[in-house]
């Protein structure tokens, strides 16, 4: 995949949109406050279900729905975590390429969080249908 992506966006690869060295410090920000977000996204998950062996593979159940720490702000912590890294790239570097991929990214993590929160749905029923009601699925509640 990621020399699909190479390829196809080789020629885009030098054109920036803008060009500032102070958009740099914008997007540290977003770069910090995506690893801190990816660390917390570990919390109470093992690898396999960060991962998502558990929705792969059969037998890999975890008949548990976690629903504390960081994911009683967001459902879908990680996938918040990979916005803020796609933005922070964009933003920092203003080339043409990171905001397209960046495009690419929000338009494919819609899709799959969708079908994330129907599989968990199926899953666990009415106790995720309870949680999608009360807990926003990317951007927490201020």
């Amino acid at each position: 995949m990621w020399v699909g992506l190479a390829v196809l966006t080789g020629a885009w690869r030098s054109v920036r949109v803008y060009e500032t060295a102070w958009t740099w410090a914008p997007a540290l920000l977003l770069f910090s406050l995506g690893i801190l977000l990816y660390i917390q996204s570990g919390a109470h998950f093992s690898w396999a279900q960060l991962g998502g062996l558990p929705e792969v593979r059969p037998g890999h159940h975890d008949a548990r729905l976690i629903t504390t720490g960081l994911r009683s702000k967001v459902r879908h912590p990680v996938y918040l975590a990979h916005l803020c890294e796609l933005i922070a790239w964009s933003l920092g570097s203003g080339l043409l390429v990171c905001w397209l991929l960046t495009g690419f990214a929000i338009l494919t993590g819609a899709v799959m969080i969708q079908m994330e929160d129907a599989e968990l749905q199926k899953r666990f029923g009415e106790q995720f249908r309870s949680y999608r009601s009360a807990v926003p699925a990317l951007f927490p509640r201020l």
